[in-house]
């Protein structure tokens, strides 16, 4: 499923590891963790899952929680093929990306 899904892009100068970023339109953690990347130079992919059927939406939830193995809230991001984000804590949003 998630793989048939429209995502947005934002350009950025750093493009390893691969970010997405899984957010909701009125979320502002959401936002300040996409200006987080924006502002560190990352490029990534994001989606707003609030806008997608509600049946999607489900799907994808269980898709992310049967791969990582973890609830899932929002933002929800993977970093790379393994590593994942949940929520918007800066300090662990800098470890994992190694700031």
């Amino acid at each position: 499923m998630i793989e048939k899904l429209s995502f947005e892009t934002v350009a950025g100068g750093k493009t390893d590891p691969a970010i997405t970023v899984y957010a909701l339109s009125t979320c502002g953690f959401c936002k300040r963790a996409m200006t987080f990347l924006e502002t560190n130079g990352y490029a990534y992919r994001f989606i707003h899952v609030d806008k997608i059927g509600l049946d999607t939406k489900n799907e994808v939830k269980k898709e992310l929680k049967e791969r990582y193995k973890t609830d899932i809230a929002f933002p929800f991001v993977t970093v790379g093929e393994n590593d994942y984000l949940v929520g918007f804590i800066e300090a662990d949003w800098k470890r994992t990306l190694g700031l």
